[in-house]
């Protein structure tokens, strides 16, 4: 099996400090890509467009898009809730796109890939602000992966739960038996999908033996979403 190389690409992750990005950057530029790390709100309208064009050239976006999760009742969600999740996981993904698609389009070549969440793929109780954020993501990456394959452009996304991250699985909840216990219970791994493991399978999707993937979703979630 060849070996995953990176050499020579630019890849841009998106809230780099957060979530996945301190690990995507990691692995990537061992891989010996370049990596542009931005630590940015992308909340404003205007901000995507102009991080790309800040950014120059971009082969690989890694859309790194994740908030702490609200565990509201759904009778209790309010409208700021549900906007402020949106605004912070959605509205950025389409001005990324866009913004990035002429480059791209110009090129023949180019690779987005997000980081979402198996949470839209199996009900969760009190998560439906952030299951339907989620949900709205990997259906954009569906319908765009589609509509794009034919101009060499790979849309997908990771959709996973269960991997060890900061933003939602912080060493203190990891500690807590009653977290372990959960584990053995709902996960058939049986522990978290490591970091690096997650970020290696980002890689993979970002190289050239990837190509043959178009929207599609992949869950990395330890078999905790049924296949």
């Amino acid at each position: 099996m060849q070996a995953i190389d990176l050499s020579g690409k630019r890849v841009l992750i998106t809230q780099a400090n957060d979530f996945m990005g301190p690990m995507l950057a990691e692995v990537f530029r061992e891989l010996g890509a370049e990596v542009i790390a931005d630590h940015s709100s992308l909340t404003d309208p205007e901000r995507p467009a102009q991080l790309v064009a800040e950014s120059g050239h971009i082969d690989v976006l890694l859309a790194n898009l994740g908030i702490p999760a609200p565990t509201t009742a759904a009778v209790d969600v309010s409208d700021d809730e549900w906007q402020q999740a949106f605004a912070h996981m959605v509205d950025p993904l389409p001005r990324l796109t866009r913004a990035l698609l002429p480059q791209m389009t110009e090129r023949g070549s180019g690779k987005i890939i997000l980081i979402g969440s198996a949470s839209a793929l199996r009900g969760i109780r009190r998560a439906s602000t952030y299951s339907a954020a989620r949900g709205a993501q990997l259906a954009y990456i569906q319908a765009v992966g589609v509509e794009l394959a034919p101009k060499r452009i790979q849309v997908n996304a990771i959709a996973q739960n269960f991997v060890d991250n900061p933003t939602y699985f912080p060493p203190e909840v990891q500690a807590n038996p009653a977290f372990q216990e959960r584990l053995k219970r709902e996960v058939p791994l049986g522990r978290l999908v490591s970091a690096r493991e997650d970020a290696m399978f980002a890689a993979y999707l970002a190289c050239e033996h990837a190509n043959c993937f178009v929207g599609q979703i992949f869950p990395v979630c330890g078999g905790w979403v049924p296949r």
